[in-house]
């Protein structure tokens, strides 16, 4: 870890076990080596540093390319590792972006559901994780995180000391759907990149606020 993102993840690991009591389950499920498309639910800012925190291996993020033009927190957040997008995520230069990281054997955190839920509760997913994840050899681990709408959602000014869990689950392979994407039609890759965002939210659902015995 570089010296500013390793302050910084000790910084948050401190601020969530003390403010937010967390839990991190299976973060050993996570590779720790080689590229990585972490898949998570999204209800609140915290989501992407509770993430990012709960593994011992160094996070690639997404952030609005706005962000970057103050020179110091730009500097900052490229201390963080974070990949500049557009509002979306949509475009071409942050897709090139992502897939940098991830060809040069690094992690990176993605929200199938796109945006922040309105509601804390699970929303349907977009299709475009499933473009990164076929133009990518990456596995993919999908992440339910619990709590963090209570804590620190779209009406809340600050965070709440509500409690939240982070629950990390076994990597998944699209070998298959990555192979028939190489040759298949335009309508059928487009139903392939939206078959792996809707598995990828199934497996997240599935993802319970306990440990479990594997």
């Amino acid at each position: 870890m570089k010296l500013v993102y390793r302050l910084t993840w000790l910084a948050s690991r401190a601020y969530f076990a003390l403010w937010h009591r967390w839990t991190v389950l299976h973060p050993e499920r996570v590779p720790h080596n080689g590229p990585v498309i972490i898949a998570a639910n999204h209800a609140s800012f915290l989501d992407p540093p509770l993430i990012g925190s709960g593994v011992p291996r160094p996070i690639n993020y997404l952030a609005r390319e706005s962000l970057f033009r103050s020179p110091a927190f730009g500097w900052y957040l490229r201390q963080l590792n974070c990949v500049p997008v557009d509002r979306d995520g949509a475009g071409a230069a942050g897709l090139k972006g992502i897939l940098d990281r991830l060809h040069a054997g690094g992690v990176v955190i993605l929200f199938p559901e796109g945006t922040r839920s309105p509601d804390g509760q699970l929303q349907a997913a977009r299709s475009g994780i499933g473009l990164t994840v076929i133009k990518s050899d990456a596995p993919v681990v999908p992440v339910r995180v619990f709590g963090t709408f209570a804590a620190w959602n779209r009406s809340k000014t600050f965070p709440r000391p509500r409690r939240v869990v982070v629950k990390y689950g076994q990597p998944m392979d699209f070998a298959t759907l990555r192979a028939e994407a190489k040759t298949c039609s335009k309508p059928r890759l487009k139903e392939i990149y939206q078959d792996i965002a809707n598995q990828l939210m199934t497996a997240i659902a599935k993802l319970e606020p306990v440990a479990d015995a594997d």
